[in-house]
Formats: structure tokens, C-alpha cells, sequence
């Protein structure tokens, strides 16, 4: 017997507006050629935003600049991590010319790099997550909200036709929901491809009005809710209709909306206004499956008030959680929430629970419906493999090729300091992990550089707790070494440094502590024969921030610097990667950073880079840590020269570094 293949395709109106097939469609996804484009940028000096490398170091900054209400105008955000709240620009969008705050997630912008673009709105004081209500990453306020809301009142009215895409929103009350407060007015928003996290609300509107030829419009995105207390839901809407409209207020499509309490919610207590959502291909989660003498949840999808205040159409549709329709004040009246069903629309309950008609009761738990919970991860270009741990309890190391194998100078030393006696040099093996040497008690912070199968290492002195000086090993058997002071120290204390054969002999990249700096910052010397060297003090960089560890090697006419660059405000450290013709100007890549610190292993620290090619492949070595008592030595691979790995960081444009004194310039902060 052949089998039957049954299509039901389901169109089921209870009560409320006409079916969902008459409704119009959400705002097209198509966006128009920007008059005007605004960058942001963290690596940029923060000047006027017309370019990347002119680019605003905040969007707070970019939506600042937004010159009228005419609309057509795009902020570009390059991927990276800004802590920002109460964001609002300076105009309106207009019909036909949305604005754009858009993240440059997978290039296609300029930016250089692909990643995510994180918001995160959390304390300014860096405490932790700002669940506290009218706080988060779109600014909007009520006066007299409670006895600590003293502020002016404060409508999000501003972000009318606006569309976000590429945002990564977090850290606050509510991800990105627009509160138009006092400004009941008609209000249009697109959001697109998106990530909203909020302790209230995912995402969503309130207070405001719709347009049915403009209806507001999430699209691809992830909304989540992280409360199960007080009007929450992973995506919020409430407009204010005094009757329920025929077309929806609100379209959703392909849409994930989670949260403890419900996925959506409309209504609040005291309001009696109407509203009409529209879900297309959306997954609705509430993480409760309680048992009905416990807290169970009043419905996947809510109305606060009362029933009749909802309606929504969904189609091609799945949900999960206790039940599919409740109401918080008026429970008796959850039958009243209007709906229709198209499609493919499905449930999986709490087991006594009753299937409303059009829905088809699943039976089995949808694996693939949990687990777009996750947000997709961001496009990476990376051509890095095999991250692995390589050492543990230890922090500079600097690879080296002897006689064909591969070689290791490691920097011994206690994670707490300890005596001079406890720090050493020690060469080995990489392979085996046979000790060819060990030397410079006393010594650390070293690097290796083989010139004519002699052995140069350049060390710094640990002395009463600072570091002083550059001192340099030689040996030509291992076994015997020569050393002395090569640069020292004047009113500072110098750290790592690196050495490299460049266009004109020698050239050695040193950290100081120099107070005339932030610490810390990069300087330079050079030399004819690795023994006798001249300070360079027209050169250096990081004169404006903190720049530590540098990895210095020289490809095609660049010196390049692999270093350490603190990411503030955040006590986190990534290695970044910036060149030079002259040693005196320099360019970062645009698609810093080279290494984060990434995964549970690795705390807030990816320091300490150094590089060798070997057999065909370039071997980057690097450091992580939580920078206070623990530090392991981690690897990855580029399939290809040391030239060929440098070049690939500048597929896009360099950006000027202004932290140097060959600039006139330097970032407003």
C-alpha cells in the first residue's frame, strides 16, 4: 500500500480582524543607497565620522551627528564591544528614507573585520547586569515612574524610521524596545538580523501608534527575556488603539522570542488599548513546563488586561511552554484572544493542557526549535587553526628553528613574582622537550634571535621587584655566554622586548613604563652588530594608551608589531597587530584584534605574542591569563610564510595610529 501524504493547510478566524492573508506584509528588507554615511570605530580618531579611519570611537557620537530629519542616512558600526545606553540621534528617519545603525558584522562595509557588534548596556560602573527600570540600550524615561525617577521625561519618538540591523543589544531593562512614553504618535521601526536581551523585554514597542502601510518590524532576530517578575516577555507590543485594527500593528518574521515568563505579551495592567501582531516562520519559547500546582506560566502568548485586547495571526509557526494563551489580571477571559492559524502552526504543552483549534499538538520535544534558542554565530574570516594548549605555568616564550627543529626559549618564573633566583631562561626542544640550556639567573621577559649560528637573547633584570635594562646572552655552543647591558633604562623600567634583522641592521622594539606615557608604551633602537645600540626616540607608539608586549619582525619593506592592547573600559587584553615603513608612523590592521582570550580556559588575556615560520607554516605562540595568578602558552597555525600571514592583516586600508609623536594628532577620548 502506497503511503498518503495529507497537506492541511489551515485558516481559522475566531474572532477580531479579517484573516491574515489580507493583512499587508511586513516593511521590505531592501535598503536604499545612504546619502550620508557615519562610521564608528574603536580603532579610529574619533574626528567627524566620514571615514573609517576618521570614524567616531562611539555611536552615541554617530547618532549625535545625523545633520536633519531627511532620512537616508546609515551609522556604520565596526564590530566590536561598546558600552553604551540611552542611545537616541539627533533626527527622525522620513517616509522612503529610513535612517540605518547598522553593524559591519560580515565586512561588506569596510570595516575590515567581521564579528559581532555588541551594545552592552550594563552598569557604567562595571558592576554587572543593569536590570533597573527605564535603563537600557534606547533611551527613554517617565518622571515620577517611581520616587527615584526624577529626570525629565523622555520619549524614544526620536527613533521613528529607523531601521538596526547587525546589533547585538544587551546588558540593560530592555534590549531594544522603543518607548515612545508621552509621545503616543504613529511610530515606524525596522529591526533586522538582531540579538535583544533584556531583564523586562527582548525587543518590541510601547506607548506609541502604527502605520498599516509602515507596521513595525522585526525581522530575523533573537529576543530574549530574562525575568520571570512583572510584565516581561521576550518581545513586547502595545499600541495604543482605542478598537482593534483590521491590519497589524506589528509583524514578526522568522522571528526566535524567549523568556521565563512568556515569548509575547501585549497589554499592561491599567491600559485597555488593542493591538494586532502578525507572526511569520517566528519560534515562540517559554521556559516553563510547570505543573499546574506549581508557578505555572499564564501563556506563551499573553495579554495583561484582558483577552480582547490581543490578536495575532500566525503562520507557519511553532511554540513552547505550558500552555499557549493566558492573561495575567482577567484569566477568564484568555479565550477572547483573538487569532488566526496558516500553515504549519504547532505546540508543544505541559501534557493536561488543552490544544487551541488550527494548532497541531506535538508530541515529542522539538530538539530543533530549542535549540535556535542560540543565536547564529558571526561570520569569521579567520584563517587560524588549531588552537592548543602548549604549555602550562608559563607566560613568554619565543620560538626558534636550531638545526632544523623546531625550538623553544622559555622565561621561567613564578606567577607571584618570587626571587631573582627563581627566574631563568631555559632553551628546549619543542618536540622532545630535551633542555639545551639554561641561563641569565635573575633575568626574564626575554626573546631569541639567531644571527650566523650564534645565539643573541636580550633580557630584562628583575631588581628589587622593577625591571631594569635590556641585557644581552651570546653564545656561540650554549654552554658559554657573554652578556652585558645593551639599553637602559632612564627614569623607567623597561619590559619585553623583541629584536629583528631589518632594512638597515638591526632593530629592537622595547615596553617601558615611561611616565611621561600612559603606561605602557612601545619605544625603539637599532644596531649595526647586535651589541652596540642606539636609542631611537622619535620612535615609538602607544604614546595615547596602553601598548605592551611587542612581537617585532620585518616582511616587504614593513616592520611589523604583533602587541598587547587594553581593551577599555573592559579589564580584558587582546593581541593586535600594527606596521610601520619608518618605524615612526604606524597603521593598526582593520582587522585587529589577531587573538582574544576565547572559551573557559583562557580568562581575560591573549598577551605576550611571538612568531616563527616553520616547514611552510607560521606558528603564533601567545599567552593566557587572568593576569594575576595563573598563565598558560596556547598556539595557532596560519596555513603559510610569516610574509604571506603579515600581508593577509592588510587585505583592508591601514589605520593610522595616532599614538605617536610623528602625528600632530591624537583620539579625543
Amino acid at each position: 500500500m502506497k503511503p498518503i501524504h495529507l497537506i492541511l493547510v489551515l485558516a481559522t478566524l475566531l474572532t477580531g480582524p479579517s484573516a491574515a492573508q489580507s493583512a499587508p506584509q511586513a516593511q521590505s528588507s531592501t535598503t536604499q543607497q545612504p546619502r550620508l554615511t557615519i562610521y564608528v570605530s574603536k580603532l579610529a580618531n574619533n574626528t567627524d565620522g566620514s571615514s573609517w579611519a576618521n570614524a567616531f570611537t562611539t555611536i552615541q557620537a554617530a547618532l549625535n551627528a545625523v545633520p536633519d530629519d531627511r532620512g537616508g542616512c546609515r551609522i556604520a558600526v565596526r564590530p566590536d564591544t561598546y558600552f553604551e545606553a540611552m542611545l537616541y540621534p539627533a533626527h527622525k528617519g522620513a517616509a522612503g528614507a529610513y535612517n540605518e545603525l547598522v553593524g559591519d558584522t560580515d565586512g561588506s562595509l569596510g570595516s575590515g573585520t567581521t564579528g559581532r557588534v555588541i551594545i552592552d548596556s550594563g552598569d557604567p560602573e562595571q558592576q554587572g547586569f543593569k536590570s533597573y527600570d527605564w535603563w537600557g540600550t534606547v533611551r527613554s524615561y517617565t518622571k515620577g515612574w517611581s520616587k527615584e525617577h526624577t529626570e525629565e521625561t523622555f520619549s524614544a519618538i526620536g527613533w521613528d524610521r529607523w531601521r538596526w540591523r547587525n546589533l547585538y543589544v544587551t546588558g540593560g531593562d530592555a534590549g531594544i524596545f522603543f518607548d515612545t512614553t508621552d509621545q503616543v504618535k504613529p511610530f515606524s521601526v525596522v529591526v533586522e538580523d538582531c540579538v535583544g536581551i533584556g531583564r523586562a523585554f527582548g525587543g518590541g514597542v510601547g506607548n506609541c501608534l502604527s502605520r498599516p502601510e509602515e507596521p513595525i518590524t522585526f525581522r530575523r532576530c533573537h529576543l530574549w527575556a530574562l525575568d520571570w517578575w512583572g510584565d516581561t516577555a521576550g518581545a513586547y507590543v502595545r499600541v495604543e488603539n482605542t478598537t482593534m485594527p483590521r491590519q497589524p500593528d506589528a509583524v514578526f518574521e522568522d522571528c526566535v522570542m524567549a523568556g521565563p515568563q512568556c515569548a509575547l505579551k501585549s497589554s499592561n495592567y491599567g491600559f485597555h488599548t488593542h493591538s494586532h501582531i502578525k507572526l511569520v516562520r517566528c519560534r515562540l519559547i517559554a521556559l516553563n513546563f510547570s505543573q499546574p500546582q506549581g508557578t505555572p506560566t499564564d501563556g506563551i502568548i499573553q495579554s495583561v488586561e484582558e483577552g480582547k485586547l490581543l490578536h495575532v495571526d500566525l503562520e507557519d509557526c511553532t511554540v513552547m511552554g505550558y500552555k499557549v494563551f493566558g492573561v495575567k489580571v482577567k484569566k477568564e477571559t484568555a479565550g477572547e484572544i483573538s487569532y488566526t492559524t496558516r500553515g504549519d502552526v504547532k505546540a508543544y504543552v505541559q501534557y493536561q493542557q488543552e490544544m487551541p483549534k488550527g494548532f497541531h499538538r506535538l508530541s515529542f520535544w522539538p530538539a530543533d526549535v530549542f535549540q535556535s534558542l542560540v543565536p547564529p554565530e558571526p561570520k569569521t574570516t579567520s584563517r587560524l587553526t588549531n588552537r592548543e594548549l602548549i604549555r602550562r605555568d608559563l607566560c613568554e616564550i619565543t620560538p626558534f628553528v636550531w638545526k632544523g627543529k623546531l625550538c623553544t626559549l622559555e622565561s621561567i618564573r613564578p606567577a607571584a613574582w618570587g626571587k631573582p633566583a627563581d627566574h631563568y631562561l631555559l632553551l628546549k626542544e619543542a618536540e622532545s622537550g630535551k633542555e639545551l640550556a639554561r641561563t641569565a639567573q635573575g633575568f626574564g621577559l626575554a626573546c631569541l634571535l639567531l644571527h650566523k649560528d650564534i645565539f643573541y637573547i636580550f633580557a630584562s633584570r628583575l631588581d628589587d621587584g622593577r625591571w631594569r635594562d635590556v641585557t644581552l646572552f651570546k653564545s656561540s655552543d650554549l654552554k658559554h655566554w657573554d652578556s652585558k647591558a645593551v639599553v637602559t633604562g632612564e627614569n623607567e623600567e623597561i619590559f619585553n622586548s623583541s629584536v629583528c634583522r631589518g632594512r638597515d641592521g638591526f632593530v629592537m622594539a622595547y615596553e617601558s613604563n615611561d611616565p611621561a606615557y600612559p603606561p605602557f608604551t612601545i619605544k625603539f633602537a637599532r644596531s649595526a652588530d647586535l651589541e652596540r645600540w642606539e636609542k631611537m626616540p622619535d620612535a615609538m607608539f602607544g604614546t595615547n594608551r596602553y601598548t605592551a608586549c611587542p612581537c617585532l619582525r620585518y616582511a616587504d619593506g614593513w616592520y611589523y608589531v604583533l602587541y598587547l592592547e587594553h581593551r577599555t573600559p573592559r579589564w580584558t587584553f587582546e593581541t593586535y597587530i600594527t606596521r610601520s615603513r619608518d618605524l615612526l608612523r604606524w597603521e593598526l590592521s582593520a582587522a585587529n584584534p589577531v587573538q582574544r582570550a576565547e572559551g573557559l580556559d583562557e580568562g581575560i588575556n591573549a598577551s605576550d605574542p611571538d612568531i616563527v615560520e616553520f616547514q611552510g607554516k607560521t606558528l603564533l605562540y601567545f599567552c593566557v591569563s587572568d593576569q594575576l595568578s595563573w598563565m598558560n602558552i596556547k598556539r595557532v597555525i596560519y596555513p603559510g610564510t610569516m610574509a604571506e600571514f603579515f600581508k593577509s592583516w592588510y587585505a583592508a586600508p591601514g589605520i593610522p595610529d595616532w599614538g605617536t609623536p610623528a602625528e600632530a594628532r591624537a583620539p579625543a577620548h
